[in-house]
C-alpha cells in the first residue's frame, strides 16, 4: 500500500532514494523496483531486519533492474547516516508525527538534499486523525506514538523553515479512515467482527485492486482520505 505518488516524486533509475522510517519498507521496495538506489532507515531493529529481509527476496526474484541497491540501516531522524548534498529523493511517510523535534527532522531531510532534490512528506490529515484521537487516547497516546496532527499548513511552513520549496500535494487511503474510526470507537486492540469485516475489504481492495473500491477511494480521498501527501523541492 503505497501513500506516496512516485510520478509526482519523479523517482528515476540511478537516483539515490533516502526512505525516512521506513518500517517495514513497502516505500523502499517501489524504488527499488524503479531502478533507484535506496537506503531504507528506521530507528527499529526488527523494522530493519524485515525491510532488509525483503529487499533480498526482490532481488533474488529479478525484481530489481541492472543497477539498482537498497539496503536497510537502523538511524536516527535527527542525524541522518548519510553525507550532506547527497539524495535525489526522500521519502518521509507517516513518520513525521512521531518526532519531538519535527524542525529539525525537516532540517535534516534538506541538509542530505542535493540541489534540485526532491522530498514526499506524509502525514496522516487534520480532520481524520482528529477523529481518531477524540475516540481513543490509546490510538495516540503511547510510548512511540503520535505526538501531533498537523494542518496542511503546517507541513508547508516546515519544509519551508528548512529552506525547501513546498509543491504539489494530495491525500491518500480514504478507505482506511472509518477502518481507523472503527478501531479506535471499539478499542484499538479489540477485534470485534465488524472490524474483522472491513480489515477483509482492506486486504480484498489491497490484492485485487477491484474498480469499485478504487472508483470510490478516488472519489473520497479529497474529503476524508487519511493521508496528507506534501511535495517540495531544494533550490538550486
Amino acid at each position: 500500500m503505497l501513500t506516496i505518488d512516485y510520478d509526482r516524486l519523479d523517482v528515476r533509475p540511478g537516483h539515490t532514494v533516502l526512505d525516512l522510517g521506513c518500517g517495514e519498507g513497502r516505500h523502499a521496495f517501489e524504488a527499488y523496483r524503479r531502478g533507484a538506489s535506496v537506503v531504507a532507515v528506521d530507528w527499529g531493529r526488527s523494522e530493519v531486519e524485515t525491510t532488509q529481509r525483503w529487499l533480498g527476496a526482490i532481488a533474488a526474484a529479478g525484481e530489481a533492474p541492472v543497477g539498482a541497491s537498497a539496503t536497510a540501516v537502523r538511524g536516527d531522524l535527527l542525524h541522518l547516516p548519510v553525507p550532506s548534498g547527497s539524495v535525489d529523493r526522500v521519502i518521509a511517510s507517516e513518520v513525521l508525527e512521531h518526532v519531538p523535534d519535527d524542525a529539525a527532522a525537516f532540517a535534516e531531510v534538506a541538509r542530505v538534499l542535493k540541489p534540485g532534490g526532491r522530498v514526499a512528506v506524509t502525514v496522516p490529515r487534520y480532520g481524520p486523525e482528529r477523529v481518531c484521537w477524540a475516540l481513543s487516547d490509546a490510538y495516540h497516546a503511547n510510548e512511540g506514538g503520535h505526538i501531533r496532527i498537523y494542518r496542511q499548513a503546517e507541513v508547508r511552513e516546515r519544509l519551508a523553515a528548512a529552506g525547501l520549496v513546498p509543491g504539489s500535494s494530495h491525500h491518500a487511503h480514504a478507505l482506511h479512515a472509518p477502518y481507523w474510526w472503527l478501531k479506535c470507537a471499539v478499542g484499538v486492540d479489540r477485534t470485534p467482527a465488524p472490524v474483522r469485516a472491513y480489515h477483509r475489504l482492506l486486504v480484498w481492495d489491497l490484492v485485487a485492486r477491484p474498480w469499485v473500491t478504487r472508483t470510490a477511494e478516488k472519489v473520497l480521498d479529497p474529503v476524508i482520505g487519511k493521508s496528507l501527501v506534501v511535495y517540495a523541492t531544494k533550490p538550486w
